[in-house]
């Protein structure tokens, strides 16, 4: 009888270990998606490309371990439903999209840790707010028609750029800027070699030098001295919908986004944060149609950033693990 003694204590212990043990591993491992929400309203120009570009981030989502939903409606700001968002993406916005509100709304948002994305022309919106401008690190003036140039890389080792030759021929905007975003402690990730293009405007700001094309804040620099303040990221590439289109491109674009949510100031990165991580929702896109859109999963891929070991660890949790060590315990008894 002590033999049967013994293996029904060490059948009890791998079900305990089972029990016990898996899921408290699964339950420390569980958030492996971070969300995010485009926002590309607009009051003046708009962009035809801007359906290209919420598809080409939704679709390339998953590979980069990220839930994006999309909206143009300023309400999600000012009821807070941006709160559950580890990051903002602002696209290809013009005019004032914002009222006193929701720009409250989008302050208190940084403030408390949310970060922030914004592509092409969104150096081209709530162009009276200081606090955006800070935050976006300097707006738009105007470019030349669109062109083929030479962007260079300033800094290689950014997720951003890294995947990017030395010097990236591109056919797209040059945007020229109203300051200098290194003014208020912006980095410089990509410039654009002037010689490469011709430009007749004026460039009646001093936007420094070598001509900033790209580039990134860490913790709210120019906008907020708070340490809670989460991290900017800001390209100006992305006028076409074949820009859109370049794997390349999106390599750039889902790179920066990357990068502002590893910040360690949101749920997704820091369970103790305020801000971000709740679940995806379906997203309604304000725009001059009425439409709405649906948030989509992205397609397969290699997760290639730092919460993918989260995610496959995340499935320990799973029932076939759970049932595995109940029939091991199982064969012990037989046995």
């Amino acid at each position: 009888m002590h033999w049967l003694r013994w293996k029904f204590y060490d059948a009890l212990s791998i079900v305990t270990f089972s029990a016990v043990v898996l899921p408290a591993v699964t339950a420390q491992r569980m958030p492996a998606t971070a969300q995010a929400l485009i926002f590309s309203a607009t009051l003046e120009f708009r962009h035809d490309s801007i359906p290209t570009a919420i598809q080409a981030m939704k679709d390339a989502g998953d590979k980069y371990n990220v839930q994006f939903d999309d909206t143009e409606d300023q309400a999600w700001f000012k009821d807070g439903r941006i709160n559950k968002y580890d990051t903002l993406v602002f696209l290809d916005n013009t005019g004032e999209v914002l009222d006193d509100a929701a720009q409250t709304a989008f302050q208190n948002y940084i403030n408390s840790g949310g970060n922030f994305v914004g592509i092409h022309a969104a150096s081209d919106c709530l162009r009276n707010s200081t606090f955006f401008a800070n935050e976006l690190g300097a707006h738009f003036d105007y470019h030349p028609q669109i062109t083929n140039a030479t962007i260079d890389v300033v800094d290689p080792s950014h997720p951003s750029t890294s995947m990017l030759p030395e010097q990236w021929q591109v056919f797209d905007e040059i945007y020229n800027f109203k300051s200098d975003p290194r003014s208020i402690g912006a980095v410089v990730l990509l410039s654009a070699d002037e010689s490469s293009y011709s430009d007749p405007g004026p460039r009646r700001y001093d936007q420094g030098n070598p001509h900033p094309i790209a580039w990134y804040q860490d913790h709210g620099a120019g906008s907020s001295s708070q340490d809670t303040a989460g991290r900017s990221w800001y390209t100006s590439l992305g006028h076409t919908n074949e820009t859109w289109q370049n794997p390349l491109y999106i390599a750039h674009v889902l790179g920066g986004i990357s990068w502002v949510l590893q910040s360690n100031t949101t749920s997704f990165t820091n369970p103790a944060a305020a801000i971000g991580s709740g679940p995806a929702t379906n997203s309604t896109n304000g725009n001059n149609n009425g439409g709405t859109t649906t948030t989509t999963e992205g397609a397969p891929g290699p997760t290639n950033t730092p919460s993918a070991g989260l995610r496959v660890a995340a499935n320990i949790g799973s029932p076939r693990w759970i049932l595995l060590p109940i029939i091991i315990a199982i064969a012990i008894m037989v046995g």
